[in-house]
């Protein structure tokens, strides 16, 4: 049987899960009531030969967290503008919306490190810059994450991602997936896309290295054209992680990645936690996955059908 990690993300006032065939997400609406939508994925993106491929999945990964993300999250914003549809956004929509992302992400955490840190190690050579631009970029995403979660919409949509890791972690461990039951677990999860993040500003150290010290134009594209590069071999870094989780080496190893998720989560309500769990049952029900039933919490869950590893 092949391993399938499932996850997902907080949106506005609610979660998305994603499995091997579907993705769905739930948001509360305004006046308390719960809207769903669900989307098959495509075929290849997790049950293909080639996204089971080290590497290729981390690919898979860096799509999920892009273009589904960003389409369950315009999804969430049409729901509290009162503007539901049961259908996809439209491609233009989502492009322009990560068109804006990306632009904003590139410039605050690849320039802006960039410029900083070639007027702070100039003369001491590329490691010594890079290790600068590294430590700017760390802090400046840090920084960037402090100040979101003290606006209430931010603090709000983080609730919602501890509701996630809560519910994801119920179900790893063979628990009612109930909101009494799931309130007990954690709201940090070792395969967090925060500490992903994290691990994308590491080595983003040493990879940026090996170009060594370009002219500034060259430089900034050679650093959104190694993103993919860095992202695949940061995936893997945790997917090894969350398996040998149990090594006390490897959990000193992701422990600042566990630190990390203390500003982008919060501890949710019970409400908050059933949304979690409403988006994550047509998903386990999409897959053929064994729930376990009330009386059943500590039985192990299973995943009947086969298919490629998250």
């Amino acid at each position: 049987m092949t391993e399938f990690y499932y996850g997902g993300q907080a949106v506005i006032e609610g979660v998305m899960m994603r499995g091997r065939r579907q993705a769905t997400v739930a948001v509360r609406r305004i006046d308390g009531t719960l809207a769903t939508y669900s989307e098959d994925l495509p075929r290849g993106l997790y049950r293909a030969r080639v996204a089971k491929l080290p590497f290729i999945r981390g690919l898979v990964a860096l799509w999920e967290m892009l273009i589904l993300g960003t389409r369950m999250m315009l999804y969430s914003a049409n729901v509290q503008a009162g503007r539901e549809i049961d259908q996809k956004i439209p491609r233009q929509v989502v492009a322009l919306m990560l068109a804006v992302s990306l632009t904003f992400v590139i410039g605050l955490f690849f320039v802006v490190p960039l410029l900083l840190a070639r007027g702070a190690a100039r003369g001491h050579g590329p490691l010594a810059g890079n290790a600068a631009e590294g430590v700017i970029r760390l802090l400046l995403f840090v920084g960037y994450l402090a100040l979101v979660g003290r606006f209430e919409r931010m603090r709000c949509v983080f609730q919602y991602h501890g509701a996630e890791h809560k519910t994801i972690n119920a179900f790893e461990h063979g628990a009612e997936l109930s909101p009494a039951s799931v309130q007990r677990f954690s709201t940090v999860h070792v395969r967090c896309g925060t500490a992903f993040l994290l691990w994308v500003i590491v080595i983003s150290i040493f990879v940026f290295a090996l170009i060594g010290h370009p002219p500034l134009l060259i430089g900034i594209l050679a650093r959104i054209i190694l993103v993919p590069t860095i992202a695949a071999i940061s995936y893997e870094i945790l997917r090894l992680a969350a398996r040998y989780y149990h090594l006390p080496p490897v959990r000193v190893m992701v422990q600042p990645g566990l630190w990390l998720q203390r500003l982008t989560t919060r501890e949710p309500s019970a409400d908050q936690v059933a949304v979690a769990i409403a988006a994550l049952m047509p998903v386990l029900a999409a897959d053929g996955a064994v729930v376990p039933e009330p009386q059943q919490a500590a039985v192990t869950v299973r995943v009947t059908t086969s298919g490629a590893a998250g």
